[in-house]
């Protein structure tokens, strides 16, 4: 973690350390190891990372982290919690033996660990998000782990749709087998598809006609005949800890205009800002675009229409840095990226696509190859 290093100097610290399971997803990339009990990690310039785990995960860590790997006993945490030290108190003590020096953590730091670890060095807040950085530019490896998790995406959207367009309408409901296909069967089906690819999907969005109003309702209820139906996807591999995110929005029977020119609208503003990325293109100058050719076509960016921002970086975490927003920085090769317009109006629907690639120096290297297709 030579970058790591140097953000360390830079700070006048001796160490960096961090704290939790692997949920966090800092934690998980500085360690590779995956956890549901927290451990502590600390870096000191020039050596090593190590993290302290509890001696049920001991051979498990050294097999499969990145970092030097110590138990709780051989960091001294059992002795300290035997001479009567809090569960925080002794944590403090081991990062602090560990570091030799002022410490630097991140804006996830637990406060509690912080105030017992000031009682022994200063603590210094890297308010910079340092190691979120580190982790919007991928290496070759991150970058196909992420394709892989798309494919798997792929293929779970592919089950969805397929549903939607084999169902019947019956009285304005999208009937299968004769029972009202649900945003909650396709989403099940879906999932079922992620398990058999080793992800796993949580909060999946099937919404449909009014729902697609709000951009984050996961959708409920039968689906209908004519209506918008927004199915937004991003699985995580359970093994590698990476995310994907794709979004299609199709209709069964025939589309409003008005949903009909939201689709084109929304199409060709994701064709507008995958033609602009590259390496040192600013994220806020492509949402800006994209708000600009909606506003052309004359849909607002304000409280109705396009609401949200362009894109986000995808890796451990659904939504990481770069931003592709209204404060978004320069993009550089190895980010992973989405594009994702929509436009959204109460008692119309809404409308998204998303697509998600690799900031390259010349281009966007796109990983979404799903069809786009509004009817069914």
């Amino acid at each position: 973690m030579n970058g790591l290093d140097s953000v360390i100097r830079d700070a006048g610290a001796a160490a960096y350390a961090a704290y939790g399971s692997s949920a966090d997803a800092n934690v998980r990339y500085l360690t590779r190891f995956r956890t549901t009990d927290p451990v502590i990690y600390v870096a000191k310039p020039g050596e090593r990372g190590m993290i302290v785990v509890p001696q049920m995960e001991h051979e498990r860590a050294v097999r499969e982290s990145i970092a030097a790997v110590a138990t709780r006993a051989d960091a001294g945490y059992l002795e300290y919690i035997k001479a009567g030290e809090s569960r925080w108190r002794a944590t403090a003590h081991v990062i602090a033996d560990l570091a030799g020096g002022p410490v630097l953590v991140p804006a996830t730091f637990p406060l509690a660990l912080a105030r017992e670890l000031e009682t022994f060095h200063p603590v210094v807040l890297d308010g910079a998000g340092s190691v979120e950085g580190m982790r919007a530019v991928k290496t070759p490896e991150e970058i196909e782990r992420i394709r892989s998790v798309q494919r798997a995406a792929e293929a779970a959207i592919d089950r969805g749709i397929t549903l939607i367009r084999s169902s019947a309408p019956r009285a304005g409901v999208l009937c299968r087998d004769g029972a009202p296909l649900t945003s909650e069967a396709v989403r099940t089906a879906m999932h079922t598809v992620l398990l058999a690819h080793g992800c796993r999907g949580v909060d999946t969005i099937v919404s449909c006609g009014p729902e697609t109003a709000l951009p984050h309702n996961t959708g409920s209820g039968p689906l209908l005949e004519n209506e918008p139906i927004v199915i937004d996807i991003f699985p995580r591999d359970e093994l590698s800890g990476y995310y994907a995110d794709m979004t299609r929005t199709v209709v069964k029977g025939e589309p409003s205009p008005e949903i009909r020119e939201m689709y084109d609208a929304v199409r060709d503003a994701k064709t507008l800002a995958a033609a602009e990325v590259r390496a040192g293109a600013a994220g806020a100058d492509l949402y800006n675009a994209v708000v600009e050719f909606f506003r052309d076509r004359g849909y607002e960016s304000d409280t109705r229409g396009f609401i949200h921002s362009l894109g986000h970086g995808v890796g451990l975490e659904v939504h990481e840095e770069p931003s592709l927003g209204p404060r978004g920085g320069a993009l550089a090769v190895g980010n992973v990226v989405t594009i994702e317009p929509g436009l959204y109006y109460p008692g119309t629907g809404g409308v998204r696509l998303e697509d998600m690639g690799a900031v390259t120096e010349t281009d966007f290297d796109r990983f979404t190859q799903y069809e786009e297709e509004l009817t069914l």
